[in-house]
């Protein structure tokens, strides 16, 4: 800053110079000094300087701009940078401009990854990013990660979740806080990812975190509060249609009718709840709304010696399960997380910087003994009838086959879990002109250290049977089921945790020879040790390297390597080489273009092809290693009927394993239309081999106790990707981004260990996809003219027999696939598509006009399906009444409707497997379209922040999960169940504000 005698105040205003539009955010430093400004919305700003100095100002994608410092200054035209199509893009072990990228990785905004109230990163990636399949199976708190791949599932075995790197460091995706990110890549073909080697199958997903930069402290502040409740809750039948149901059912089976009139006309009146109620169970565990809130504090700034940003977040969500006032205690639940992250970087010399990453978190979770799913389960399977929550006399009743879901929710106690990490990282680069110019190593260490540990403060309130009725004097006729305790008791769980520690150390090159010739390369070195305490230390290590060539910024190759080990496999098996190839043309720079260069503002194709490799198998550690037990002898002979005691042979080790192997392909093509227009394409595909697997065809005469394992399988996966932005200024006042992407992976498995005799037959499931859904193809119902005798059930000649159980009108028929006359088992065959979706697609489109903005964002998939049953789930699958009855339950086949069009079939009180047989009469396509965030924003007018001495302030509101458009409506169709008994996801209604001093 410039002393208060000379300094002088310089106003001005920075602008596009080809659209003349204003500049926001751009930033103006005093050459030489740790002074500093930045651009508002409206691109103008104030700085005071020396009268003699210089300014520079720069923003991404513009051609940085140095002016004498003079208070003539109006305005300050950028043009955009010819190279700007080179924003710096976040690979593999490094950074490239964007035009040189010619591997398959796409980026997100960070900003996009706040428009959320969710905790977890995991939940805003569906629809976000081409190529990235990801699902939210539950919407329980602190357990409502999203599963999510690249381009899908190629393995039937071990983990096909991607490598998660943050800073370079692998690490959790859903432990940070979307404040803390700076840049978002996802790696999916194997020029991406070969550096990786056996780590890099699955794909990468590289976070980097905020540093600071150069100029006067920055503060942001953001702060939201939303209102939550569930996407979608089952409907139920009350108590009054439940009984009716299974009487009417007894009279159609010819049985007599289990529930009296005289105790459904006293539910239907209201009369004396304790012994003719009515309940709705999960509303009486659940609360109509619940809140999150969410603060966020960052701090950046620097100067050219050191920069600092600093980011603190705090998030609070509470989950909708009810809690009893009376008690002492919540056990509703409760989250709160506490994240922090300080990056510093230090110029110690001119050519020396040494970087310091400290971050973590503190996480606490309260809830009831039991977990929230199992609690959802547990009101899905009590009917409404059999006892309320609690008796006016203050009993709480049970059942002697199933405990009251009201009780474990709020009268036994709490649980309390607790975690915490602490991250840190170290680096030093140095240049090394003085040997060779363009020439740097780095150096890193990483320590990081997670503890958890949980507390159990449990009570076990008394028990009652249900009332049987009402004593002399009015009062309840009760018997004592099980005594409980008066207190609070006290067990502490298992302290867990675990430490892992890496060390990098690369060398990288960076050159141009002349205007044309670019050169690029990059070796490095490294290893991890990760120990979570109960067993041997899992160890890595590996060579890593890149050497890319750009000519006349139209010609591109890239070769790159990985050179992995792991001590998952013996001696001389541990590591592997893994290389890949790349190709890329910018034909948009081709001379013969030039005409073009209006409507065509970048043309390019790519290609590459490579080997990755995936070390993450299933099935025990060191599977080369023989074990012998020396617990409960062993048997042998026909059916095992001899017997000694001693040591036996128990996993047999194969020396030969070794990691799965991945060759993928990828063709793209990015083309860019009157600056405005972006769109890329990608084919790709891969085939994994050496899938490691337990061999089922080992016949039991060879004397294995267990069957060995073997990289043995075998899977092809191919698709494409499409996403498309358009971005137009229309106006100074208006302007519109549109946007979308469509992906579509599909594999299929080509050889794994079954029996030959099954290997080509409709039960084989090589030849279908991972996952694939098997079943008996339905028939529709059986109608009267099925029957001989429709009293002892005999059906007429020619129509398959049955062999799950007796038949009748109204029940599923199925289709005889083999023609033996049977239905069984061996009639079962591939059927629908499998539980992860083939297609995830997303659009939206943000518009801004003036100080307003709006965004919408849609997310949905196709090509999945599910199969739905179960005992609980089907009425009437034995004598008991059993679970709760869907509202839909009209909807079936009777006597009276013989209708096949109808959701259920015949509903019986005896028992019918053959209605309960996974079957197409039960598989349900699940695919959907959401309506997954609607936010508007305001900006606080610049006249009237700067009173305040506020940057900017934005006001806004936003719903997620507003909107779901499915066939399937029972329940929310994302979640893992087959029942819908399960927490489902959560839709939040939220106001913010965001403020930047």
């Amino acid at each position: 800053m410039a002393s208060s005698q000379d300094a002088i105040t310089i106003t001005g205003k920075v602008l596009d110079a080809e659209t003349r539009m204003p500049i926001p955010g751009a930033n103006i430093i005093e050459v030489g000094k740790n002074n500093g400004a930045i651009t508002n919305f409206d691109g103008n700003f104030e700085i005071e300087v020396s009268p003699t100095s210089t300014l520079e100002i720069s923003y991404i994608g513009y051609l940085t701009k140095s002016v004498p410092a003079n208070k003539e200054i109006d305005e300050i035209l950028l043009e955009v940078n010819a190279e700007s199509l080179d924003d710096v893009v976040v690979v593999g072990y490094g950074t490239q401009k964007k035009y040189s990228v010619i591997s398959s990785v796409s980026t997100i905004e960070p900003e996009e990854l706040q428009n959320s109230s969710s905790r977890s990163v995991s939940n805003n990636l569906a629809g976000r990013l081409a190529g990235v399949i990801a699902v939210q199976r539950s919407g329980e708190l602190g357990y409502d990660n999203a599963q999510f791949w690249i381009r899908g599932i190629s393995s039937f075995a071990g983990n096909s979740a991607p490598l998660v790197l943050v800073d370079g460091i692998e690490r959790s995706l859903n432990n940070i806080d979307p404040a803390e990110i700076a840049t978002f890549s996802i790696l999916k073909d194997a020029a991406a990812s070969a550096v990786y080697g056996v780590r890099g199958a699955n794909g990468v997903i590289l976070i980097t975190t905020k540093r600071g930069k150069i100029g006067k402290p920055q503060l942001n502040v953001r702060y939201e509060h939303s209102i939550t409740q569930p996407v979608h809750l089952p409907e139920f039948v009350g108590a009054v249609d439940y009984l009716e149901l299974f009487n009417t059912i007894a009279r159609e089976e010819g049985t007599t009718p289990p529930f009296s009139e005289e105790r459904i006309e006293n539910i239907r009146a209201g009369n004396d709840p304790d012994l003719y109620p009515d309940v709705n169970w999960l509303d009486e565990i659940t609360k109509d709304f619940a809140s999150n809130d969410r603060v966020n504090l960052t701090i950046s700034g620097g100067s050219e010696l050191l920069r600092y940003a600093f980011v603190a977040s705090y998030y609070n969500e509470q989950g909708i399960i009810e809690r009893d006032p009376s008690q002492e205690w919540d056990s509703s639940p409760n989250l709160d997380r506490y994240n922090l992250r300080s990056n510093v970087d230090l110029n110690v010399t001119p050519t020396t910087l040494f970087r310091v990453s400290i971050g973590g978190y503190l996480q606490d979770l309260k809830r009831a003994p039991q977990s929230v799913d199992d609690l959802f389960n547990l009101a899905f399977e009590t009917p409404p009838y059999q006892h309320p929550i609690q008796y006016s006399s203050g009993e709480i009743p049970v059942q002697p086959e199933r405990s009251n879901p009201w009780a474990l929710a709020t009268q036994t106690g709490y649980e309390r879990q607790s975690a915490s990490k602490l991250e840190s990282l170290f680096s030093v680069e140095q240049k090394l002109d003085f040997l060779l110019k363009g020439l740097k190593t780095t150096f890193k260490f990483s320590f990081d250290r997670y503890n958890a540990n949980s507390v159990t403060r449990r009570k076990n309130p008394d028990y009652f049977n249900p009332a049987t009725g009402r004593l002399d004097d009015g009062s309840l006729d009760l018997t004592i089921y099980s005594y409980g305790q008066d207190f609070l008791g006290y067990e502490t769980g298992s302290d867990w945790g675990d430490k892992a520690v890496y060390i990098e150390g690369r060398l990288e090159y960076s050159n141009n020879f002349g205007d044309e010739n670019q050169v690029d390369g990059l070796l490095l070195y490294n290893q991890r040790n990760y120990d979570n305490g109960d067993r041997l230390p899992y160890r890595n290590q590996g060579f890593a390297g890149r050497l890319s060539y750009s000519k006349k910024r139209r010609y591109i190759a890239e070769f790159n390597f990985g050179y992995n080990g792991s001590e998952n496999f013996a001696k001389g098996k541990r590591f592997g080489f893994f290389p890949s190839v790349a190709a890329g043309w910018i034909i948009s720079e081709e001379p013969f273009m030039e005409k073009l260069n209006e409507s065509i503002s970048n043309l390019k194709i790519r290609a590459s092809y490579g080997l990755v490799g995936n070390d993450q198998l299933s099935g025990r550690r060191f599977p080369y290693i023989t074990t012998i037990n020396e617990t409960n002898g062993y048997r042998w002979g026909v059916n095992n009927d001899y017997y000694r005691s001693g040591r036996w042979e128990g996993d047999y080790g194969v020396p030969d394993l070794t990691w799965e192997t991945v060759a993928k392909a990828n063709l793209g093509i990015e083309l860019g239309l009157w600056n405005s227009i972006n769109l890329r394409a990608d084919i790709f595909k891969e085939q994994r081999r050496d899938i490691f697997q337990q061999r089922r065809t080992v016949p039991g005469s060879s004397g294995f106790v267990n069957n060995p394992w073997a990289n043995y399988g075998k899977v092809d996966n191919q698709g494409f990707e499409l996403s498309l932005d358009v971005n137009k200024q229309f106006s100074q006042d208006l302007f519109i981004k549109a946007w979308g992407n469509f992906s579509y992976a599909h594999n299929e498995i080509i050889e794994q260990d079954e029996p030959k005799a099954l290997i080509g037959t409709s039960r084989s499931s090589t030849g279908k996809p991972v996952g694939q859904i098997f079943g008996l193809v339905d028939d529709g119902l059986f109608t009267n003219e099925d029957f001989e005798n429709i009293d002892e059930g005999i059906l007429k000649d020619g129509v398959p027999e049955h062999t799950f159980g007796p038949v009748r009108p109204g029940d599923i028929k199925y289709k005889d696939l083999n023609g033996d006359g049977r239905i069984t088992g061996l009639d079962e065959t591939a059927i629908g598509g499998t539980y992860t979706p083939e297609i995830v697609y997303g659009f939206g489109i943000n518009t801004q006009y003036k100080n307003f903005d709006i965004g919408l964002f849609f997310q949905g998939n196709a090509r999945t399906d599910r199969m739905i049953g179960g005992q609980y789930f089907i009425p009437g699958t034995g004598a008991a009444a059993l679970g709760n009855i869907y509202s839909n339950v009209d909807d079936r086949w009777t006597v009276e409707n013989p209708s096949q069009d109808v959701f259920w079939p015949r509903l019986s009180n005896q028992t019918n497997a053959n209605n309960g047989m996974a079957s197409t009469w039960w598989l349900r396509n699940m695919s959907m379209l959401r309506l997954k965030n609607a936010e508007i924003g305001y900006l606080l007018p610049q006249k009237f922040i700067e009173k305040v001495n506020m940057k900017t302030a934005r006001f806004y509101i936003r719903g997620n999960n507003l909107l779901t458009f499915s066939s399937f409506d029972l329940w929310d169709p994302e979640i893992d169940t087959s029942t819908g008994f399960r927490y489902p996801p959560i839709q939040a209604f939220t106001a913010g504000i965001d403020i930047n001093f």
